[in-house]
């Protein structure tokens, strides 16, 4: 019988022992064995804390970021194979997607997370602390990667979701992970992992599996590795207390299975839409998953006097969940992961039917389609209704984790509120309403004992993502016996891997730690103007102090005049009695745009827009004849995606100051961004000497670095785009689908390199095409001709647009981006630069 392996130190490896049976949830087959005898856990760690971690630390937050972005992109084109599997865990297409696509939607949006950290390996976080009168000593709070490793012990319910929303948040603080899935589902994990080592865009020792028995990882932790659980709570609560975690202060964060409430509003009466949705939500968290989720609906409160509309309109949505074979489109729900998970829910169900009463569903008969009943793990739906919930404390207690929800009536809205709270601590809640007040009052008085909580209304129903859906930027945990962790949160879960830290020092000291400006520390002046440098160049603290100017009474007026801002301390000079100005006053505004009108760079440079503004205040009025002048200075630099047509840039903030040239007091001061192109080093500009240069280094017996293109088919190829690029041939189809045409289009922009042997869609692929010409010089000759009727067109046609086969409709300046692009690709194909 197959092994599932271990990912371990670098490589795949077995167990020692005889394994443990892994068995089919519907068929009941024996899937593989588990086994990690012999692993030893101490080095596991070891080599994730040194290897993994050394890798992860040293990449900014960026280059992390485009690395989950990456792999993600990688997993969603393996996304069949997973599904295959996934169904052998007893889910449907549906809760696969949940489990598998719903994990590689935490690893993009964590990857957008990048945009809200710095450029570099660590964060700097909130403002900075003056702790001086005189602005020379400061404060700042810098977030580094622990020196540990995420250990994640995950449940079986979720065997990709669970593993990959975890790992893309320690991913993105830049620590390593160990992942020791539940046993049960563990060969759909070890499938994803296979497919992550292979890809090679996670660094090595950034994770690590380990597919089955662990019981003693957490003997060997560290205080700077961290543990995550999700799972039962008494499990939960168990490994929380082990002596290592204490002794070492590891941070443990546990998010426990709980029993999440939904209300049913007061207002939500058969009827409305908000009574269906209501049914709706609740028939889907019975049976997504089979119920086997953490976040699913246990407590169903509803107005007493609705209790039996809610029995008779969810059993009948109930009784339209088919199931059997998660493979047979027909199938609504499929198996729980296991018959021991089936035995289980059942002992459950029968705790809670003491005093709840079974109204729905049957614990020994179930139909199915497509599947033996007895070979699978298949249990029916359960609905249980209890009449007397603020005496019979079971509901509240015992918690069936699969198909099975209860019924419970409440008298007012603090009786659901307190009904609610009963549960001790839940992932989440929700409540259907209608009604604003009802839903302030419920979320406010309710909030403290839950995680999340969801306003079910007809507004937000097409939109709404569910109860059940734990989304990457909003907290996942909850308190008491939620297990009192959070997860993911955005930026809050990427934080619970860094440590923070307090420093101290001179604002000129805590600019270089910090990589951002701060004030008061030594301007660093810049050699020329800090707007004729590219991105890369730019770096904080450079400075540049401008030239005087004198505001006089003509620019207020007119400034006035031209944006119709005629406030009374700037046109009416006869009303200033009483208020904190003096005489006629200059613009807030005008003082910003005068301070810009000081600092810009006229000429065409790297500086390709303004962004935005972020802060901006004025310490006191400037009047007429006041004189300032302006010192302006990069304060910090953020990257950014490009996806349009324009080229590669990042953001630039420059911490503008406006001072009283009289006595070089600071009257104003804002944050400005600017987009700033970047460097472009990735290819050589083709000027005609470049390209005479090249090809006399092109003979008939040079080899390609790859491809089957001759020398001379290489230069037969290139005459015949210039045929294209000069309007010679035209009137053809373009090939590139219309759906991404835009981004093949904007892909010109970028300074990324043509993909190696890429299909040219006219050229019959992995066969050369006739030669044309003679030999290779009469080709070289023919294609310098072409070209120059090229450069002749577009000189005597400025604004023309010509068709490209791939990329579209072309202008002038495209062209001269694709000729770049193009000539590079095969020149540096045949070696010639």
């Amino acid at each position: 019988m197959k092994k599932i392996q271990n990912y371990v130190t670098g490589q795949w490896m077995e167990g020692k022992g005889q394994g443990v049976p892994m068995f089919d949830a519907i068929t009941g087959e024996v899937v593989g064995l588990s086994d990690t005898e012999g692993l030893d856990f101490a080095e596991i760690l070891h080599y994730g804390r040194t290897i993994g971690s050394e890798k992860l630390r040293k990449m900014t937050f960026q280059e992390r970021g485009n690395m989950l972005k990456k792999l993600a992109l990688y997993l969603v084109k393996k996304k069949a194979d997973f599904y295959e599997i996934s169904y052998r865990t007893g889910a449907t297409k549906i809760d696969s997607w949940i489990d598998i696509e719903g994990g590689f939607g935490n690893l993009f949006a964590n990857a957008s997370l990048r945009k809200l950290f710095p450029n570099q390996a660590y964060h700097v976080e909130g403002d900075p602390i003056d702790l001086s009168r005189g602005g020379r000593f400061m404060a700042h709070h810098i977030m580094v990667p622990k020196r540990g490793v995420a250990i994640h012990i995950n449940a079986f319910n979720f065997p990709v979701w669970g593993m990959l929303e975890k790992c893309a948040v320690n991913w993105m603080a830049g620590v390593p992970a160990v992942v020791k899935p539940a046993t049960n589902t563990s060969f759909l994990t070890e499938a994803v992992v296979r497919e992550i080592i292979t890809s090679g865009i996670l660094p090595e020792g950034a994770l690590q599996l380990i597919t089955g028995s662990a019981r003693t990882i957490l003997d060997t932790v560290e205080s700077q590795d961290v543990v995550t659980f999700t799972g039962s709570a008494s499990t939960g609560r168990l490994l929380k207390s082990h002596k290592r975690i204490i002794e070492e202060s590891v941070p443990f964060n546990m998010e426990a299975d709980s029993l999440n409430a939904s209300v049913l509003g007061e207002d939500a009466i058969p009827g409305t839409p908000e009574f269906d949705l209501f049914i709706k939500e609740v028939r889907n968290e019975m049976t997504v998953k089979c119920g086997q989720k953490c976040t699913a609906i246990r407590r169903i409160i509803v107005p007493q006097d609705l209790v039996i509309d809610v029995q008779i309109a969810l059993g009948k949505a109930l009784e339209k969940i088919t199931i059997g074979d998660p493979r047979l489109k027909e199938v609504r729900m499929g198996a729980l992961v296991s018959k021991d998970q089936v035995t289980e829910v059942k002992d459950r169900v029968q705790e809670l039917a003491k005093t709840a009463s079974i109204v729905y569903g049957d614990l020994d008969k179930i139909e199915t389609i497509g599947a033996d009943a007895k070979k699978g793990a298949f249990l029916s739906p359960i609905l249980l209704r209890e009449d007397h919930p603020f005496k019979n404390l079971s509901v509240h207690e015992t918690e069936a984790f699969g198909p099975v929800s209860t019924i419970m009536p409440y008298k007012n809205l603090d009786e659901a509120i307190t009904l609610a709270q009963m549960g001790k601590g839940s992932l989440v809640s929700s409540i259907a309403t209608n009604n604003d007040r009802i839903a302030k009052e419920y979320v406010i008085n309710a909030a403290s004992h839950h995680g999340r909580i969801l306003v079910i209304n007809r507004d937000m129903a097409k939109e709404s993502t569910g109860h059940g859906s734990p989304l990457p930027n909003l907290v996942h945990g909850g308190p008491g016996r939620a297990g009192g962790g959070e997860e993911m949160g955005g930026m809050r879960g990427i934080k619970h891997y860094l440590q923070r830290t307090a420093i101290q020092g001179t604002p000129t000291t805590l600019t270089e730690i910090t990589g951002i400006y701060q004030q008061n520390a030594t301007y660093k002046e810049a050699e020329q103007h800090p707007f004729k440098y590219h991105w890369e160049d730019i770096q904080p603290g450079m400075s540049l102090k401008t030239h005087n100017r004198t505001f006089t009474d003509t620019d207020v007026i007119n400034f006035a005049n031209l944006t119709w801002d005629h406030f009374y301390a700037h046109t009416d000079i006869t009303s200033l009695d009483g208020s904190i100005f003096e005489k006629r006053t200059a613009h807030g505004y005008f003082i910003i745009s005068a301070a810009a009108g000081l600092f810009v760079y006229p000429n065409k440079g790297p500086v390709a827009a303004n962004y935005g503004l972020e802060e901006c205040r004025f310490l006191r009025p400037l009047y007429h004849n006041d004189t300032v002048y302006v010192r302006l200075t990069c304060k910090q630099k953020v990257d950014r995606d490009v996806a349009s047509a324009e080229h590669p840039s990042g953001i630039v903030k420059w911490y503008v100051e406006v001072f009283d040239a009289l006595n070089d007091e600071l009257v104003a001061f804002a944050t400005i961004l600017t987009m700033v192109q970047k460097k472009q080093e990735v290819f050589v500009e083709m000027t005609e000497d470049k390209i005479n240069d090249c090809l006399s280094k092109l003979t008939d017996n040079v080899k390609p670095k790859w491809g089957i293109m001759t020398p001379q088919h290489m230069i037969e190829h290139l005459e015949f785009t210039y045929k294209i690029a000069s309007g010679e041939i035209q009137g053809f189809e373009v090939a590139t689908p219309e759906k991404i045409l835009e981004k093949v289009h904007a892909s010109l922009y970028n300074y990324e390199k043509f993909p190696k042997n890429t299909h040219f869609p006219l050229l019959e692929k992995d066969k050369l095409e006739d030669l044309k010409h003679p030999d290779l010089a009469t080709a070289i000759e023919k294609f310098k001709a072409q070209r120059e009727k090229y450069l002749e067109y577009f000189k005597d046609r400025p604004d023309a647009k010509l068709n490209n086969m791939v990329f579209g409709e072309l202008n002038r300046y495209e062209w001269y981006l694709l000729e770049r692009k193009h000539l590079n690709h095969h020149f540096e194909q045949f070696g010639l630069i």
